[in-house]
């Protein structure tokens, strides 16, 4: 190849390893060399060989790669890595501590550069023995415990509150509450903040009209229909996670009651403003939140030093029908 670009053997490394130092007249040369011959270049040879010993990969452990959340992280991180050359590998780790230690091992073992983590355990202590000290993980969407680390989060008690503020503002003052898995510390943000508004409006709790641990459509869908289907149903719900939501939005056209009881959902989804009524949803931005835990790693990588901080990204309601559904008696 040096011969046909007529330049030396260490000037193709450089160009082939995106090192400076080459002119743009070179460049040019080599690369039109490179495709001549279809040149694939040896990753594994090529990281042997640089100084810095980085591989170009970022590993992302997020949730579930299928869920519309995690996708929205997985091709944020992917957006800004590709400005930088560099390749997201990740994995789904299903809220399964199990899971999550056995991918972060997989993902270390094959030197991975840095970590973006959505944890499922409740103790990220670990990381200390599994990563050598200058590997970078940022975490999103929940902070990690035993360990002092950047974290990307939205405000998961501020918008669950929002969604619960909307309702009463509607006059609604029985509202459901359908939450995820009380072991994942959004969920519990979520909850604290839906249980707070309530007391700012001097509303107490119906216990039977809260449900936890509801991680599927499924599941949300038959607790939902058991609260409907009982002598004095809520006439509005905060369903406090996107698939959940699904199942709170199957119950209610079971029960042919989605014209009458409210609903606010924490997540957006897709179609949901196509839906009859269209979903009223308090929404993150799992893009931006991405593009942040991305751009706060590659800074961690190029030497820069600070001490680790929660970064907070703000939710948004969006009205778009089934929230504003106004409180009508049994009577009416």
């Amino acid at each position: 190849m040096a011969q046909l670009a007529g330049v030396s053997p260490k000037t193709v490394s450089r160009v082939v390893n995106d090192e400076a130092g080459v002119s743009e007249v070179k460049q040019g040369r080599v690369r039109r060399a490179i495709e001549q011959l279809g040149y694939r270049p040896n990753m594994t040879a090529s990281r042997l060989r640089r100084a810095d010993g980085r591989t170009a990969a970022i590993a992302a452990l997020l949730e579930d790669i299928a869920n519309p959340f995690s996708s929205a992280l997985q091709r944020a991180l992917e957006d800004v890595a590709r400005e930088r050359g560099v390749l997201i590998f990740a994995g789904s780790v299903e809220e399964d501590p199990e899971r999550e230690r056995a991918l972060v091992h997989e993902f270390a073992r094959r030197q991975a550069d840095g970590l973006v983590m959505v944890p499922a355990g409740d103790d990220q202590a670990y990381l200390n023995r599994e990563l050598s000290p200058d590997t970078p993980v940022v975490f999103v969407d929940r902070p990690p415990v035993g360990l002092h680390a950047d974290a990307v989060l939205a405000d998961n008690e501020a918008g669950a509150a929002a969604a619960v503020h909307h309702l009463v503002a509607h006059g609604h003052r029985d509202i459901a509450y359908l939450g995820d898995l009380r072991s994942i510390a959004t969920a519990r943000q979520r909850f604290t903040g839906y249980r707070e508004a309530l007391a700012e409006h001097g509303i107490g709790r119906n216990q039977a009209h809260v449900a936890h641990d509801l991680h599927t459509a499924d599941a949300a869908e038959a607790a939902f229909l058991a609260m409907l289907d009982a002598p004095n149903p809520p006439t509005a719900c905060f369903s406090a996670q996107n698939l959940v939501t699904l199942g709170a939005i199957r119950a209610l056209r079971r029960r042919d009651r989605h014209t009458s009881v409210a609903l606010v959902g924490f997540d957006d989804f897709p179609l949901a403003d196509l839906l009859q009524p269209a979903v009223t949803v308090v929404a993150q931005d799992p893009y931006a939140m991405g593009r942040r835990a991305a751009e706060l790693l590659f800074r961690r990588l190029d030497g820069e030093t600070w001490d680790p901080s929660a970064h907070v990204v703000p939710t948004r309601l969006i009205p778009r029908g089934s929230g504003e559904i106004p409180y009508r008696s049994a009577s009416t």
